[in-house]
């Protein structure tokens, strides 16, 4: 059964042009792009989107890092999208990403790791609806 996933493309990823070998590699994996752009994310959505996070001590430097340059957002479908994203992108800390994950190939540190994936589908939703209106999806 098809599922939506939500994905960031991070300003490491996209400063270091990136951007196209983690879109081929998302296809590579089944997904499907509904809809997608790139965007400069302002402080103020940056605190909104991740204000699941406001507490934690990385909070702050997170949305300094989010708001740094340009990012690509977008929302994906496929079979099991959630997990599989998870899979797909590899561990948080790209020094313990598996081989060939989206993190070991391009993430440079924890805080710098390339890609930001849903993490259940009620999340993907919420965030899919933060930047994109229905409308938008194919």
């Amino acid at each position: 059964m098809s599922e939506r996933t939500f994905t960031i493309i991070k300003p490491d990823s996209v400063e270091k042009g990136n951007t196209g070998k983690i879109i081929a590699h998302l296809e590579g994996e089944g997904f499907t792009i509904l809809a997608g752009r790139m965007t400069h994310l302002s402080r103020t959505q940056a605190q909104g989107f991740y204000a699941v996070h406001k507490e934690r001590p990385f909070y702050n430097d997170l949305v300094a890092y989010m708001t740094s340059g340009p990012v690509w957002v977008m929302a994906l479908e496929r079979d099991q999208a959630v997990p599989t994203l998870r899979k797909v992108m590899g561990a948080t800390n790209p020094a313990d990403a598996d081989e060939g994950t989206v993190r070991k190939l391009y993430g440079e540190s924890i805080e710098r790791n390339a890609i930001h994936g849903s993490d259940s589908p009620e999340n993907a939703a919420i965030e899919i609806g933060f930047f994109f209106p229905a409308s938008d999806l194919a």
